[in-house]
């Protein structure tokens, strides 16, 4: 695997809303530990709990805001020849 898939499949960048980035920084004071460290754990176990039904896989990705418009985005800029392949990256 090249350096920078392992990097990537070891850090991730999130942002939070203003409330949940609030509820984090409380939930983290509340268990006295740094909110990174609980984001991780709290992340970790959604995906550990996550169900690989396709059927609740598509509902997740629909309660992304403007996910579809991206998607429709990202296909016309593959059939316009304005994207890269996989093995470019």
């Amino acid at each position: 695997m090249p350096a920078s898939m392992d990097r990537l499949a070891h850090q991730l960048e999130i942002q939070l809303d203003p409330q949940k980035a609030a509820r984090l920084e409380r939930l983290a004071r509340l268990a006295d530990v740094p909110e990174a460290t609980l984001a991780q754990s709290l992340l970790s176990k959604a995906i550990d709990d996550a169900d690989p039904d396709a059927s609740s896989t598509t509902a997740i990705l629909d309660g992304i805001p403007g996910a579809y418009e991206r998607a429709i985005r990202g296909l016309e800029e593959a059939r316009a020849g304005e994207s890269i392949a996989l093995d470019d990256l």
